[in-house]
C-alpha cells in the first residue's frame, strides 16, 4: 500500500477520533483521560411517589480514607459522608437503609463511619436500618452498629468482631540476599513494626495491648447497641464469622431478609406510607436503575472509553501497617 492510500483510508478515522476527544462532554459515546469525580450527588427516585423519603446508602467494598484507585481522588468514606451531609439537608428523608457489603478495613476509617452514621442519626431524627449483603464482617459490622435494625441477607457472612495487625516482615528475604538496614533512633521501640527486623517480645506486647484495646472498643459499642449477653460475648469475642442464622441466634442482627424486607423495616420505623419514596444519590442517571446498584460514581449513556482508568485500583487493596477491623479472607470478594 502506498503512503498516499493508507492516509487516505486512516485520516478519516484518525480526525473522528481527534473530535470526539475534543467534544467528550457534547456528545457520546464519551471518551476520557482521566475520570470525573467533580460532578455533585443528584437524587434519583428508585420507587415510590409520597412526599417522605427513604435513602439508599451503599457502603461496599474495602473501608478506608485513602483515595480509591490509582486516579481516584475520594475515599469510601469521603463519599459516604458526602451523601449523609447531603441528606442531612433534606428534611423528608425519614429514613435511611444502610446497604453494607464490605469484609471491613482500616479501625480508624470504620470508627469515623460510624461516628458520621451516628451524628447524622442524631441531628436529622432519621431512622437506620442496615442491610447486611454478601460479606458484612468486621468494620462492616462496625459502621451497622448505629442501626436501630440490622437486617442480614440469607447468604450473608458476618461477625469477626475484633482487630488484625498487619505487618510485611522481609528480614527472612534480607538474610538470604546479604542485605541489613540500620536505624539510629532516639528510643529503643522508635522503629517498632519494621519490616526489616522480627520484632522483640516487648514489642509483641505493646503491639498487642493496642490490639485488645481496639477490640475492647469494638466489642463495647457491640454489647452496648446489640445488649449482648454473657454467652454470646463468649462466643464473639473468638472473632470469627458467622452466617445469618447463626448471627440471629446471637443477637448480632433482627431479622433474615431481602432488600425490599429493609425497606419495608425502614418505613415502619419512621411510619411512613407504603407510596414513600425510595431515593438514591448518584453522579447522572442510570437507565433502568434498581435498589441493587451500588454505583454513584459512572456516567450515564452509551458505554464510556477510559483510556487510563482500567479499573485496577479498585482491584487492589491498599493494605499498609496499622491496625484493622477486617475479615482478611472477605478480600476476594
Amino acid at each position: 500500500m502506498t503512503l498516499r492510500c493508507f492516509l487516505t483510508r486512516t485520516l478519516p478515522a484518525v480526525c473522528i477520533l481527534a473530535v470526539l476527544l475534543l467534544c467528550g462532554g457534547c456528545i457520546h459515546p464519551k471518551i476520557t483521560i482521566f475520570p470525573d469525580e467533580t460532578e455533585p450527588l443528584k437524587e434519583f427516585t428508585l420507587q415510590g411517589a409520597g412526599k417522605e423519603k427513604i435513602l439508599i446508602l451503599s457502603i461496599k467494598g474495602f473501608i478506608s480514607d485513602s483515595p480509591r484507585g490509582f486516579l481516584s481522588k475520594s475515599s469510601m468514606v469521603e463519599e459516604i459522608v458526602s451523601q449523609l451531609k447531603k441528606a442531612e439537608k433534606d428534611k423528608e428523608i425519614r429514613a435511611v437503609v444502610l446497604e453494607i457489603d464490605t469484609p471491613g478495613g482500616s479501625a480508624t476509617a470504620s470508627d469515623i463511619l460510624y461516628h458520621e452514621i451516628m451524628e447524622y442519626k442524631k441531628c436529622s431524627g432519621a431512622k437506620i436500618v442496615a442491610a447486611l449483603m454478601g460479606v458484612a464482617a468486621s468494620g462492616g459490622y462496625y459502621v451497622a452498629l448505629p442501626a436501630d435494625f440490622i437486617l442480614a441477607h440469607p447468604t450473608t457472612i458476618t461477625g469477626s468482631i475484633g482487630v488484625v495487625f498487619l505487618r510485611p516482615n522481609v528480614s527472612g528475604l534480607m538474610n538470604k540476599i546479604g542485605v541489613e538496614v540500620d536505624a539510629s533512633k532516639s528510643g529503643k521501640n522508635k522503629d517498632m513494626g519494621s519490616p526489616f527486623r522480627k520484632a522483640t517480645r516487648e514489642e509483641e506486647q505493646i503491639v498487642q495491648n493496642i490490639i485488645d484495646e481496639l477490640a475492647g472498643r469494638f466489642m463495647s459499642l457491640a454489647t452496648k447497641h446489640r445488649k449482648l449477653n454473657d454467652q454470646a460475648r463468649e462466643i464473639i469475642t473468638s472473632a470469627r464469622v458467622f452466617t445469618a442464622p447463626e448471627a440471629l441466634s446471637l443477637g448480632l442482627v433482627d431479622r433474615i431478609g431481602y432488600l425490599d424486607d429493609a425497606i419495608h423495616e425502614a418505613a415502619k420505623l419512621a411510619g411512613l406510607p407504603e407510596d414513600a419514596k425510595v431515593v438514591v444519590y448518584r453522579r447522572t442517571e442510570y437507565p433502568n436503575d434498581n435498589l441493587y446498584n451500588t454505583s454513584s460514581t459512572s456516567k450515564q449513556g452509551l458505554p464510556k472509553i477510559s483510556l487510563i482508568d482500567l479499573g485496577l485500583g479498585d482491584s487492589v487493596t491498599p493494605l499498609r501497617n496499622g491496625f484493622y477491623y477486617l475479615w482478611l479472607p472477605g478480600l476476594d470478594e
